[in-house]
C-alpha cells in the first residue's frame, strides 16, 4: 500500500471538488474556507453565479477575508484595493491622476466554480478540460437542492476518508445500529464490479438483507453505486417508481483533515416529512465514521506500512491506482486509461 503520509498529502489537484453548500452562501455574502491547503473565499453577486478567489491581496498580503463584499467586488481592508470576480484588481483608492499603475494588471488568484446538486464545486488545477467533472443531478432533481445535507470535518487525510467511505467490510463494526446491522448479522456477499468514467460501479442489485435501514422505502429496493475520481460516490436506490440518490463528496482541508459532504434527493414525499427524524440518524451514522478515522489516526502515528487483502479492499486498491494513472495521464498529457477491470468481489460483512 502507499505511504500513507505521503499520499494523504497529495490530493489530485486537477480536479473538482465540493466546496459548500450553495444554501450556505447568501446573496451579497462572502465564505472563507481552506480547502487543499489553501485560504480561499467564496463570494455570491447579488446578481450572477458564485465565484472564488486566492484569500490574498498581493498588496501587503491581507486576507481578503477581513474585507468586505460589497455584492460585486471585494474590498481589502488594509488599503481598500478592491478585485472582482475573475481575481483582477479593480480600483486602488491611493493612486492619483497621472501615476501609471494600471490596476487591471493586478490580479490574485481566480478558481473555476460551478453550483450543482446544491452545492459548489472549484477547480483547483490549471486545465479542466478531460477532468473529472462534478456529477449530473439526478434526473428527477433537475437544479435542485438535496432533500436532506449534511457535512462533518473527519481528522485524516483525504485518502484514509475516501477509502473508509467505500470500505465494505467495517459495517457490522462500525456502524453496529437497530436501524442499520448488527455484528451478529454478517454473510457471505458478492457484487459485480465494472469500470466506468474515472471509477468503477458496483452494478444494480438488490440491497443486503441485514441493511435495515432500506426498508423504509418499502418495496423491493434495487441499488447501484458509482464511485468517481477524486473522491465521489453515488448511490442511486429504485424502488417501483420512486427513487433516493445518496451523493457523497469527499474534500481535503489540508493534509491531516477533510471534509464530507452528503447529500440525498429522492422522489418519495413520505420521507420529506420524516426528515426531522432521518437527519439524526444521517449525521450518527457520518460521526461513527468520523469517530472510528480519528482512532485509526493514533496507529498511523509513525507512518507504519499497511495492508490491503482480497477482496475486501480491492476497491481501496483500485482507487489508489486510479489516482496515480490519472496523476501521471495528467503530468504527460496523455489520455487517461481506466486500470479497472469488470470482477465479482465476494466478502463477509
Amino acid at each position: 500500500m502507499p505511504n500513507s503520509a505521503a499520499s494523504s498529502a497529495q490530493p489530485l489537484r486537477e480536479a473538482w471538488y465540493y466546496a459548500l453548500a450553495g444554501k450556505a452562501l447568501s446573496p451579497g455574502a462572502m465564505v472563507a474556507k481552506k480547502l487543499l491547503g489553501e485560504d480561499i473565499v467564496l463570494c455570491r453577486p447579488r446578481q450572477g453565479p458564485a465565484f472564488a478567489l486566492k484569500d490574498f491581496c498581493p498588496h501587503r498580503g491581507m486576507p481578503l477575508r477581513f474585507g468586505r463584499f460589497d455584492g460585486e467586488t471585494i474590498e481589502c481592508c488594509y488599503h481598500g484595493w478592491r478585485f472582482g470576480s475573475e481575481g483582477r484588481c479593480t480600483k486602488i483608492p491611493s493612486l492619483v491622476d497621472g501615476q501609471a499603475l494600471d490596476p487591471a494588471k493586478i490580479r490574485t488568484r481566480s478558481y473555476p466554480a460551478i453550483e450543482r446538486q446544491g452545492g459548489i464545486w472549484i477547480y483547483f488545477g490549471d486545465d479542466s478540460t478531460g477532468a473529472p467533472p462534478p456529477p449530473t443531478a439526478p434526473s428527477f432533481a433537475e437544479d435542485a437542492a438535496p432533500s436532506l445535507y449534511e457535512s462533518m470535518r473527519f481528522s485524516c487525510g483525504i485518502d484514509h476518508a475516501v477509502v473508509g467511505l467505500m470500505d465494505p467490510a467495517h459495517g457490522p463494526f462500525v456502524h453496529e445500529a437497530w436501524w442499520w446491522r448488527g455484528r451478529n448479522s454478517a454473510h457471505e456477499k458478492a457484487k459485480a464490479f465494472a469500470p466506468s468514467e474515472f471509477g468503477f460501479t458496483m452494478t444494480r442489485h438488490r440491497p443486503s438483507s441485514n441493511s435495515a435501514a432500506y426498508k423504509i422505502l418499502g418495496g423491493v429496493p434495487e441499488t447501484e453505486i458509482v464511485f468517481r475520481l477524486p473522491g465521489v460516490r453515488i448511490e442511486h436506490v429504485a424502488v417501483g417508481r420512486h427513487a433516493l440518490v445518496n451523493l457523497t463528496a469527499v474534500t481535503p482541508i489540508d493534509e491531516r483533515a477533510t471534509e464530507i459532504h452528503h447529500s440525498i434527493f429522492w422522489t418519495m414525499p413520505w420521507l420529506s416529512v420524516l426528515r426531522p427524524i432521518l437527519r439524526p440518524f444521517a449525521r450518527k451514522f457520518l460521526a461513527q465514521d468520523r469517530d472510528i478515522m480519528a482512532k485509526q489516526q493514533l496507529g498511523l502515528t509513525g507512518d507504519p506500512t499497511l495492508m490491503l487483502i482480497d477482496d475486501a479492499d480491492t476497491q481501496a486498491k483500485w482507487y489508489y491506482r486510479l489516482k496515480r494513472e490519472y496523476a501521471a495521464a495528467r503530468a504527460e498529457k496523455r489520455r487517461f486509461e481506466n486500470p479497472v477491470k469488470p470482477r465479482t468481489l465476494r466478502w463477509k460483512s
